[in-house]
């Protein structure tokens, strides 16, 4: 049986309270799956091993069509808040439906320039040109493409 299948019977089988917490789960689990082995751009670890992003800076909601990844760089003065912020960015915006608002932060008090970081990370325009630039942009692809390790 698939897990598609096994979710399906698994769904049906609870009460609908039941099955809407189980569904807002899938959907976080499915944000986690998609952002865990993002690689740091400086460093070759994932951001999850980093500890960059963590399953409890995760908000998902399903009503609203809403994601909000909160990171946690790993020094307050990272020259790469943005290129991480940019690169979960991409990730979701390239995994979720398109009716999903994703909002990227990084997490309160972690960062020395965190009110800029937080401006330019959820800035339709200004991620766009970032997005533009050709050297960003394989920055990005690197730190998103899968490891076989």
């Amino acid at each position: 049986m698939n897990f598609t299948r096994f979710l399906f019977l698994t769904l049906s089988c609870h009460s609908v309270s039941n099955s809407l917490r189980i569904h807002r789960k899938v959907y976080f689990l499915t944000v986690l799956h998609h952002i865990r082995d993002i690689k740091d751009p400086e460093h070759p670890y994932s951001l999850e091993e980093l500890k960059v992003i963590t399953e409890d800076a995760i908000e998902v909601d399903d009503n609203k069509s809403h994601v909000r990844v909160t990171f946690t760089p790993t020094v307050e003065h990272c020259s790469m808040a943005t290129v991480i912020g940019l690169c979960l960015r991409v990730k979701l915006i390239r995994c979720l439906p398109p009716r999903y608002k994703v909002d990227i932060r990084v997490a309160p008090g972690t960062h020395a320039t965190e009110a800029a970081v937080n401006k330019q990370l959820n800035d339709k325009e200004r991620v766009a040109a970032a997005l533009e630039n050709p050297n960003l942009v394989d920055m990005v692809d690197e730190c998103l493409a899968p490891s076989y390790a």
